[in-house]
């Protein structure tokens, strides 16, 4: 591994002045573009958090110069000048900032979210660390490409002390992936200096990543153009990631209104002496390059870009649930499969293959799933059939996720494996922030085709940590599907229903179901997300439930039949989005409704439909609606413990009795 200190390569561009000129337009439109919008916000014109970038311009301008249209950046919270360097369009970015409709996100991210993934802008973001794995993931999609894509992933050097740093420089290292880690060490993370923050510094962690380390002065743009422009040719080439610091300042405080009591004036003003466009000014003038029409040029540009803005509409209350989702092509319910008696652990397989053989854009990834094939044996020999496309990871799952949220974006169609659904708390973030929220935050810009396939299943003494059913902590997420299917033939149609969506799908199996037999759907079997199926009509009492409990409720249904209850068994199937509309008919019918979950009973998906059922079905009921769930405990780890924890045959059985004689 290499360490390099980069002082001055300016010499590099002397013979090339109209590239000089062309790195001061834009370094001069990012510092107008700052010093503008900070107007505006004391001018209450632009509402939300504000953090700006005068200062820092050179490094942004620098390390985007060599970049063309294959390649990607992922941002900050403090990003305009980045998404500036990269080519964005500063009208709609002062729309944007202005939560106008016509913003470069239709006023749906504002100054920490905005982006434009059409132009390689994957954007700046709200989460300190978050945009590095989803750069793990745009470096994927570039490395199976081939078309010598890079991706630039700007942190700041309080991002260091995340574990979604650690995460993903060290995926990109252990994937040799085209990615450059660019730090912007403006000397603060928020209002602490960084000596406060880290003991080690990048230099000394760089080699722990079997990575290239560069410093480079991040106000000197032409210093920071020639060492990434160099960078960028050898990752084209098949090179790995690398890290950069670009030593740099920022002028105004950590937000707009900080009242920067942490530093002290005489520091500002020392840095203020090394104004990136002075300097840069200056040596076009040696050049014989007069900077003044650039100057005069940019600020028309942005005074009619703030007038545009101005005069824009706000976006109409009617958009307000524009964008959460991609619209779904409508799937006809499929025929009952009725071929050769299958295990639901070839249904996964199978659905996986069927679309990795079917659309190259598909590819797995996870702890083990490559030459392990699977905790549980689901991927093997997928590898070898397919490489390169089922890879396996280390035990990163912020990494994975957000691996999954940069492929995505950049137009594959990543599977990626969460061992646990137990394990969701440590990768959250990447799904809550990310995922679920990228389309909305982008005005529509970008869609989000990926799957989180995961698993849960209680009842073998797994303990507290792998047999949570979290299904509700999801669905509670707009913009996340979750599906949970029942049978084998479910599972292979809705996983391949969920492959080829274009919305993040997080898939939950049931391991205790993965032996669990039944009749092969054909090959191109799908079924639709977001609808439910009944599996037993009946006309006394409404059961819901889904996963492996459908199974128990069926039993039930059978066994009170001898009784002479009527129990109309629905399986979910989909969580989120919900099918009320089957619920409420069958409810209209029965005038009963019992939900059974094996997920903890408050707060779960048995008060949502309970909700539902007293708002939109309480002319119907004749009874009160009743829920069956987990006892509110964690998950015991003792079998006597855990089987009167988790709802059972007679505790469903006693429930509908008690719902049929009300």
């Amino acid at each position: 591994m290499t360490s390099t200190r980069v002082s001055d390569l300016a010499t590099a561009f002397d013979g090339d002045p109209s590239a000089l000129a062309e790195m001061y337009r834009r370094m001069r439109l990012i510092r107008q573009f700052e010093d503008r919008a900070s107007r505006l916000y004391r001018n209450n014109e632009i509402p939300g958090f504000l953090h700006l970038s005068i200062g820092q311009e050179a490094s942004a301008v620098g390390a985007c110069r060599p970049l063309d249209d294959r390649d990607v950046i992922t941002s900050t919270h403090r990003g305009h000048g980045h998404c500036i360097a990269k080519g964005l369009d500063v009208e709609g970015m002062f729309a944007e900032l202005m939560g106008k409709e016509t913003g470069t996100c239709r006023g749906r991210g504002g100054s920490m979210h905005i982006a434009d993934p059409r132009k390689g802008i994957f954007g700046a973001n709200g989460i300190v660390a978050a945009g590095l794995p989803i750069a793990v993931g745009a470096g994927t999609a570039a490395q199976l490409r081939a078309q010598g894509g890079v991706v630039l992933a700007f942190f700041g050097d309080g991002a260091v002390a995340q574990g979604m740093f650690h995460e993903a420089a060290n995926l990109a290292s252990v994937w040799r992936l085209p990615v450059i880690f660019f730090c912007e060490n403006n000397k603060y993370a928020e209002f602490s200096p960084i000596a406060t923050q880290t003991r080690a510094s990048l230099e000394d962690r760089a080699p722990g990543y079997a990575m290239d380390y560069h410093h480079v002065d991040g106000n000197d743009v032409a210093a920071v153009a020639s060492l990434v422009d160099g960078l960028v040719r050898e990752l084209r080439e098949g090179g790995g990631p690398v890290l950069v610091e670009a030593d740099t300042y920022r002028w105004h405080g950590h937000y707009e209104g900080d009242p920067e009591k942490y530093r002290e004036p005489e520091e500002l003003a020392e840095w203020k002496e090394r104004d990136p466009l002075v300097r840069l000014a200056a040596r076009l003038r040696e050049l014989g390059t007069d900077v003044a029409p650039i100057d005069s040029e940019v600020d028309a540009r942005i005074e009619a870009a703030v007038e545009a803005a101005r005069a824009a509409a706000e976006p109409s209350p009617d958009t307000l649930h524009h964008y959460v989702g991609v619209p779904r092509e409508p799937v006809p319910e499929p025929a009952e499969a009725t071929g050769e008696i299958f295990r639901t652990m070839d249904a996964i397989r199978g659905a996986l293959e069927y679309e990795l053989s079917h659309d190259e854009s598909v590819f797995l990834a996870g702890i083990d799933v490559g030459a392990g094939g699977n905790v549980f044996g689901l991927t093997r020999g997928l590898a070898e059939k397919y490489p390169g496309r089922v890879r396996d990871t280390p035990i990163s799952e912020s990494a994975i996720i957000g691996a999954g949220v940069g492929a995505a974006m950049a137009g594959l169609r990543p599977v990626v494996e969460l061992m646990y659904f137990d394990f969701v708390g440590v990768c959250l973030d990447q799904l809550m922030n990310q995922a679920a929220k990228l389309r909305f935050m982008t005005g529509g810009a970008v869609s989000l085709p990926m799957v989180v396939r995961t698993q849960f299943g209680a009842g073998k003494s797994s303990g507290s940590q792998h047999s949570q059913s979290l299904e509700a902590l999801l669905a509670h997420i707009p913009g996340l599907t979750v599906v949970m299917p029942s049978t084998p033939a479910d599972t292979y149609g809705l996983l391949r229903a969920a492959i080829r969506d274009p919305n993040p799908v997080v898939f939950v199996e049931n391991r205790l179901m993965y032996g669990r037999k039944g009749p092969q759907p054909p090959p191109t079997h799908l079924v639709p997300l977001g609808r439910a199926a009944i599996r037993r009509p009946g006309t006394d009492v409404t059961l819901v439930s889904y996963s492996k409990l459908v199974h128990d409720c069926v039993d039930v249904a059978e066994e009170l039949a001898a009784e002479g209850i009527s129990v109309e068994v629905i399986d979910l199937r989909t969580i989120a989005p919900l099918d009320t509309a089957t619920v409420l008919q069958s409810l209209a019918k029965t005038g009963r409704l019992v939900v059974a979950h094996q997920a903890v009973g408050d707060f779960g998906v048995g008060a949502e439909l309970a909700a539902v059922a007293a708002r939109e079905g309480f002319w119907t009921l004749d009874a009160p609606v009743i829920r069956v769930g987990a006892a509110g405990t964690p998950a015991p780890y003792a079998p006597s413990l855990e089987r009167v924890w988790l709802p059972s045959k007679e505790r469903i059985a006693a429930a509908v009795r008690e719902s049929a004689r009300a």
